[in-house]
């Protein structure tokens, strides 16, 4: 009689590779970017299966479905609606919603779109103003960036800065605002009147120092070669006498207009032995002055009846100007060396003042 044999299975146990943490967030991230599993697997040199694995994962952990109606939206759709978003190729949700419904994508709404792109980490913000860039101007607002990526507070304290601006006499300049309850009606108080046509506009040029505000003047008419140098030998010229600067020290900051490039603004320069700052077209976001036409606006918005003309108008700027502290004029020329930096960082582009 033969012994009875017992079969006993052989259990082959396989054990998971562990993998860092750096690598399994990469893999997230390429899933949020909506790439397929094969391709994680061959980019990270990890399993599909793990893969997979940390697909569900993750999926359960930022994707559980808290109930309602089911998402319209998939995954993959998400993620290509972001990067949509963020590689400029659409701004507004409008825009993404019609690429969807051209590409046979989907057929959504726009509420849908913003939605998604919300809960995706996005926020809708308002487009700035900034002058148009070409590529001549990119350049050399980058060159005149690295000329002068050295330069200390104290040499941009050596230059005086100056520029136009135009003011309206029903405040029309920048925004106002106020507290209101949500739900009450709006009152007079919730509303900034403003007028179709007339209310009429002054327009003044001025300079700063770093000992403070340089004598500014209101211009009448239009501005020509002519009158600019008239303003260079008069409202320049006293500022430089009434703080003192020294002329072979001094530097003049002006933008590119062609009144300021003009022969007779050039010889009138060179007459008088003062250096011109060479300024980059299409660069209001270094001069530290348009800020402070900002300030003065807002001052000028403090008041609580509006000017009865032209001359009051005028009146109140020379007030307000006048009454300009200091450091406000200081702490402006001090951005100079972050602008500078800002100016570098986004070579030549646009930056954030």
């Amino acid at each position: 009689m033969f012994p009875t044999l017992f079969f006993i299975p052989l259990l082959h146990t396989f054990v998971m590779r562990s993998i860092s943490s750096d690598t399994r967030a990469h893999i997230v991230s390429l899933l949020a970017e909506g790439q397929s599993t094969r391709a994680i697997a061959q980019q990270t040199g990890v399993s599909a299966m793990t893969v997979s694995r940390i697909r569900r994962a993750s999926m359960s952990e930022t994707l559980t479905h808290r109930g309602g109606r089911p998402w319209i939206l998939s995954d993959r759709d998400r993620a290509w609606m972001v990067r949509q978003v963020t590689s400029g190729t659409v701004d507004t949700a409008t825009q993404l919603r019609r690429e969807m419904t051209d590409m046979a994508r989907m057929n959504v709404s726009d509420s849908t779109v913003r939605r998604a792109l919300r809960d995706s980490g996005l926020k809708a913000i308002v487009k700035k103003k900034r002058p148009r860039l070409l590529v001549r101007h990119i350049k050399d607002r980058y060159e005149f960036a690295k000329r002068h990526k050295d330069w200390t507070v104290e040499d941009w304290k050596r230059v005086v800065w100056s520029d136009e601006t135009k003011i309206n006499r029903l405040g029309s300049d920048g925004r106002n605002y106020v507290w209101k309850r949500a739900g009450n009606r709006c009152t007079d108080q919730h509303v900034k009147p403003t007028v179709k046509f007339g209310g009429g506009s002054i327009m003044i040029w001025g300079c700063m120092t770093s000992q403070g505000v340089g004598y500014a003047c209101r211009i009448e008419g239009t501005m020509d070669a002519e009158l600019y140098r008239s303003i260079l030998r008069d409202e320049l010229t006293n500022t430089m006498e009434y703080y003192g600067l020294d002329r072979e020290r001094m530097i003049f900051q002006q933008d590119r207009d062609s009144k300021h490039t003009s022969c007779l603004a050039t010889q009138w320069f060179e007459d008088h032995g003062i250096r011109v700052l060479e300024w980059p077209a299409q660069s209001p976001d270094l001069n530290p002055i348009e800020h402070l036409w900002s300030h003065l606006k807002r001052r000028l918005g403090t008041y609580e009846t509006e000017p009865s003309g032209i001359l009051e108008l005028w009146e109140r700027v020379e007030r307000e100007w006048n009454e300009i502290p200091v450091h406000v004029c200081v702490d402006l020329i001090e951005s100079m060396p972050r602008r500078i930096t800002a100016l570098i960082k986004a070579r030549g582009g646009h930056t954030k003042y």
